[in-house]
């Protein structure tokens, strides 16, 4: 059974939620200058991390391989994503992002001013501070 929260913890995880919504806000407003939904963007994001097949695509953004497929395709036809076979898998295709994909993908994440504006606004202590205790929470180890 979790605790009742504490003033301060609904306090907390209220700006967390603000902090969320006012980023997917300007990421759907960034996709949208880019012709992209945000669905789109967030795709193309994760595949400029690393190629992935579709269902690891829809475990990562918590949504039906369906829902992917159809993204990807879309992506596809736009000459952003191609489909190539895994090297550990043949029989497994990987979404993989075209250079043009790619530098489309770095754009938006240059785009997004909302959380870079009030960050530089912190020190690189508090910076290092703030992404340690994100990770502490996620259950990240630390770097």
């Amino acid at each position: 059974m979790t605790p009742c929260a504490d003033s301060l913890t609904v306090e907390v995880v209220d700006l967390i939620g603000t902090v969320v919504a006012r980023y997917y806000e300007e990421y759907e407003h960034a996709a949208a200058e880019h012709s992209l939904t945000g669905a789109q963007a967030r795709v193309l994001r994760l595949l400029s991390l690393e190629p992935l097949p579709m269902r690891k695509i829809a475990q990562s953004l918590k949504c039906e391989p369906s829902n992917i497929t159809g993204i990807v395709d879309r992506l596809e036809s736009r000459g952003l994503v191609e489909r190539r076979p895994d090297p550990a898998d043949r029989r497994v295709k990987l979404a993989v992002p075209t250079d043009e994909g790619a530098r489309m993908a770095e754009a938006l994440r240059t785009s997004l001013s909302f959380a870079r504006e009030p960050l530089g606004r912190l020190t690189v202590t508090e910076r290092t501070l703030l992404k340690e205790l994100l990770q502490r929470m996620l259950g990240f180890a630390p770097e």
